[in-house]
């Protein structure tokens, strides 16, 4: 829903940005609100030079919608149940962690961009 808004009317009007990025140190969602606006706009390209977590946050959002929009029709909400090893979890963690770093690379790498209007 909030993606869909600022696909119409454009990014919000306040500053969002921590003070880590006024000094250049880019976080792992820098660019994910323009990203999420981009994706909604269907310029997937552009979001994904931003940051994929604002194509990700849309998907996400979307699927959570029609999962609502299922249950409040049929009354009946499809739930999934993981049930991991504690080895698994832990592979699951660093691998999310391990993400996590180089996303950071990333956006790092696209600090001009990222402090652009």
């Amino acid at each position: 829903m909030a993606a869909a808004a600022m696909a119409l009317v454009g990014l919000p009007p306040v500053d969002t940005h921590g003070p880590l990025h006024w000094l250049g140190i880019m976080g792992p969602t820098c660019g994910a609100t323009r990203a999420a606006m981009f994706t909604a706009r269907g310029e997937l390209g552009l979001a994904w030079t931003y940051n994929p977590l604002g194509i990700a946050a849309v998907v996400g959002a979307g699927l959570m919608t029609a999962r609502a929009l299922w249950g409040i029709s049929t009354r009946r909400w499809p739930a999934w149940a993981l049930s991991l090893s504690p080895r698994a979890r832990r592979v699951l963690w660093l691998v999310a962690l391990a993400t996590l770093v180089m996303l950071e690379v990333r956006q790092q790498g696209r600090a001009n961009l990222l402090m652009g209007p």
